[in-house]
């Protein structure tokens, strides 16, 4: 492995960098998901469900050329992180950090503030805490990724612990069922992260970061590019389409990620995101 030296990085520029991903994220689209959803407007069929496509490309334009949202929701703040275990982060707690980063974008860039305490609904007023995955990797620079999390999309995933002999079709039947069940509450068209094994947490956070895989990436595990290619056309034959009102296109990808998991288990996590899909990565 390449010996690498230890980077001292100040805990400023990890509060610096979160602000500039939050207001990047909560304002750009991502361009791929765009790209897909102008394909899909081409290929179209259903009048309404067209004109549905059209507006959300026309809204998303608005919104970069506005600098403003392109939607009002604009998400409970996840950040992760991947901390090479070669680099020393000094002048203040990464945890704080970050939160004063999301409290500066929030305030700055005029974001819905959403976050509250579950029981009393008081709101923090300014959208943190952050909820916060750290992974240690190697190296010496800090990736940084922001994902704004809209809850229209957020509340229709699901979990289930699956038996082992459910196998292949029943992971597929599960997240098919999901999105039947889910209708237009996520704002389709949608994309799916599906996470399969692990612990009932870690197959949360797989599905999670499924969504980040770049829309139109094939997956390079056989198997899965092939399951997620067969639950695509299931979820789009049932013509729910854009809005859950009728046509072509409900979903515009799965994003499948696996891990090992125990002998008597085999759970499946799905993780929807709004056709938005918004969030941005740098690194230290």
């Amino acid at each position: 492995m390449e010996k690498t030296g230890v980077k001292t990085i100040h805990a400023s520029e990890i509060t610096e960098t979160v602000r500039e991903l939050f207001l990047c994220a909560c304002i750009a689209p991502d361009a791929r998901v765009m790209r897909a959803i102008a394909r899909a407007h081409e290929a179209e069929r259903t009048p309404h469900a067209k004109e549905i496509l059209r507006q959300l490309i026309q809204n998303s334009g608005i919104a970069q050329s506005e600098e403003i949202p392109a939607c009002q929701d604009t998400g409970m703040a996840v950040v992760l992180l991947k901390v090479g275990q070669d680099t020393h982060i000094l002048g203040g707690y990464v945890e704080d950090a970050v939160n004063e980063g999301v409290r500066q974008a929030y305030t700055q860039g005029y974001f819905r503030k959403s976050v509250l305490d579950p029981l009393s609904r008081v709101n923090t007023k300014d959208n943190t805490p952050a909820v916060i995955h750290t992974r240690i990797v190697p190296g010496n620079t800090v990736t940084i990724t922001a994902l704004p999390k809209g809850f229209g999309s957020e509340n229709m995933s699901q979990i289930k612990m699956l038996a082992p002999s459910d196998g292949k079709e029943g992971i597929i039947d599960f997240v098919v069922g999901t999105a039947k069940q889910a209708g237009g509450s996520p704002c389709p068209p949608v994309i799916l992260g599906v996470g399969v094994g692990g612990t009932f947490e870690s197959c949360a956070l797989l599905a999670k970061e499924q969504l980040l895989r770049p829309l139109g990436y094939d997956n390079p595990d056989e198997e899965l590019r092939e399951m997620e290619q067969t639950i695509l056309d299931r979820i789009n034959a049932m013509g729910m389409g854009p809005m859950g009102l009728g046509g072509d296109t409900y979903c515009l990808g799965v994003h499948i990620g696996k891990q090992a998991t125990h002998i008597a288990a085999l759970p499946v996590a799905v993780n929807y995101c709004c056709h938005m899909l918004r969030h941005a990565s740098a690194i230290l």
